[in-house]
């Protein structure tokens, strides 16, 4: 399955690429789903009467919509686990809730879309388009799965199972009463769903197009964001300026909005083009509304048309990754330099944004106002971290092997 990951600053139009990126996948033949996080849903701008349900529902031929419902969501999980703890809330007295009473609490839009990604993953998709929320909530939903399984893996690890036998014996010495089973198979189950979450937002067919109307704002969000992507490892495929002015009006009020926006445009092509490719999409004069109006995006020479080189409907997803599939690689210098070198892009960023700590068996790392533990591969937990430096938009980790730790070549 292709996944375009659609996000930007607010206000820039996401929703309106996302809708007309889907159209175009449908109009081509894919059987295409468009998910959106918005409140609302796509329901506006596809020009339907009624906001689409959380269930799929076909727009046109080959293109389906469902939106997020964090409410939903929450009211299903909550009950859940007020069933699951029945006995304790019994013996408690406690009075339990109906779902009509339930109101979702802050961070459920958030939980509520891992989980519409995990039920879209394993649905029969050739192409998901997801309407995310603005590009900095987005980057913090993206590496949410990441760091939830970390936190179950430190909490309740899972080799701890093997050991249900002892956990009477084990109560009684301790004097404390040992976690459930359920609590284990519940935190087993949560595991497995935020996995194919993260492989999906991880695999190669699954790339982040951003969007932003040009101005000087935008491209403070986009540099900034810049960083959260290099160091999520996330894949950009295309850079959107939204809501472009003709260049040729005679109106000197709209020409000189028209110069503005065109000298923000060769500014992003210098800095981001040889990454991101840009794909202008003009401005209708109106909020697109209807499948008219996103053909009329995505029709040749606009969003998603032929001559879009990074066209979605036609982009490879077996393409070649490049000279190295995954975006962190290690190189082997033992022989030369007695080093192992852990490499790790982060286009754009600055040296002193860069933080780099080693705890034990992980690695933090911060690129300006993003952060990310990563567990060290086998090899290198053998090792000391002896330098780091940041070239060319590369952070170069240099490890080296500790002698008695490993294996002695005769």
């Amino acid at each position: 399955m292709r996944t375009v990951l659609v996000t930007g600053p607010g206000g820039a139009g996401r929703s309106t690429v996302a809708a007309a990126t889907a159209l175009a996948a449908a109009r081509r033949g894919s059987r295409t789903l468009l998910l959106s996080a918005d409140p609302a849903g796509p329901g506006a701008v596809l020009g339907t009467d009624t906001a689409p349900a959380v269930e799929p529902a076909e727009v046109t031929p080959g293109l389906w919509a469902a939106r997020v419902d964090p409410a939903d969501y929450f009211r299903t999980e909550f009950l859940a686990l007020q069933d699951r703890a029945a006995t304790a809330l019994d013996m408690l007295g406690a009075r339990r809730l109906d779902g009509e009473e339930l109101t979702e609490l802050p961070g459920s839009e958030q939980f509520a879309l891992l989980q519409a990604l995990r039920r879209a993953s394993a649905g029969d998709w050739d192409v998901l388009v997801v309407d995310l929320p603005p590009l900095r909530d987005a980057l913090s939903v993206l590496a949410l799965p990441e760091r939830l399984r970390r936190l179950l893996g430190r909490l309740l690890p899972a080799e701890r199972q093997a050991a249900r036998a002892l956990r009477p014996m084990m109560a009684q010495l301790a004097g404390v009463p040992m976690p459930a089973g359920w609590l284990y198979g519940a935190a087993a189950r949560r595991d497995e769903e935020l996995a194919a979450v993260q492989a999906l937002i991880g695999a190669r067919t699954t790339t982040v197009r951003l969007v932003a109307e040009p101005g000087p704002a935008a491209g403070d969000a986009l540099r900034v964001a810049r960083d959260g992507l290099g160091l999520y490892g996330l894949r950009v495929d295309a850079l959107v300026p939204n809501k472009v002015l003709p260049t040729d009006s005679s109106d000197a009020w709209l020409a000189t909005l028209a110069a503005q926006q065109q000298k923000c445009l060769d500014a992003w092509s210098e800095e981001y083009g040889s990454a991101w490719p840009l794909h202008a999409v003009r401005h209708l004069g109106r909020d697109p509304r209807g499948l008219d109006d996103l053909d009329d995006l995505s029709g040749p020479g606009g969003l998603g048309g032929p001559a879009d080189p990074d066209d979605l409907a036609e982009r490879a997803p077996d393409a070649d990754p490049g000279p190295h599939a995954d975006p962190w690689w290690v190189e082997d210098r033992r022989e030369e330099d007695g080093l192992l070198v852990w490499s790790l892009p982060l286009p754009g960023a600055e040296k002193a944004d860069v933080g780099l700590v080693r705890r034990g068996d992980e690695l933090l790392l911060t690129v300006g106002p993003f952060h990310r533990i990563v567990p060290l591969e086998a090899a290198l937990r053998r090792c000391t971290v002896s330098g780091a430096a940041l070239t060319d938009g590369v952070l170069k980790v240099r490890f080296t092997p500790e002698p008695g730790l490993w294996p002695r070549t005769p």
